[in-house]
């Protein structure tokens, strides 16, 4: 009889402890949302862009239907994919030898260049024969 007894005590704190950690959690939750609100109103003053894009993400199956996400969609597309005008262009870069410490050689120098396409082949000397 003492068993059965503990074993019930043990369920009721089981079933307690886990209540309460539900409610704290659920609680917690709304801390949470409250969070994100702030950090929305924060990024829309600096970009509207980025606000709307945020609130697209998290309307779900309805992003698709609103205009307002299909323009700012649209924009972030336009803006991502425009061609860099050459003032904001990053500047072409030389290119560069294999190796830059080795000087350029003779043949180079005077305009002629010599066969680069294959490999030099190099001749195996001769074995003696075995018999």
């Amino acid at each position: 009889m003492e068993g059965k007894l503990l074993a019930r005590i043990g369920a009721v704190i089981f079933v307690a402890v886990a209540l309460t950690v539900t409610a704290i959690e659920m609680s917690s939750k709304d801390d949470k949302s409250d969070t994100l609100a702030t950090r929305y109103r924060s990024i829309a003053p600096q970009d509207p862009l980025a606000f709307e894009l945020r609130r697209c993400s998290g309307i779900g199956e309805a992003g698709p239907r609103d205009p307002g996400c299909l323009k700012a969609w649209g924009e972030s597309r336009r803006w991502f994919l425009a061609p860099r005008d050459s003032a904001t262009a990053p500047a072409a870069v030389a290119p560069k030898t294999l190796f830059p410490d080795v000087p350029a050689s003779a043949d180079r120098k005077g305009g002629t260049r010599p066969d680069v396409t294959a490999p030099a082949m190099q001749v195996e000397p001769p074995r003696p024969e075995i018999r």
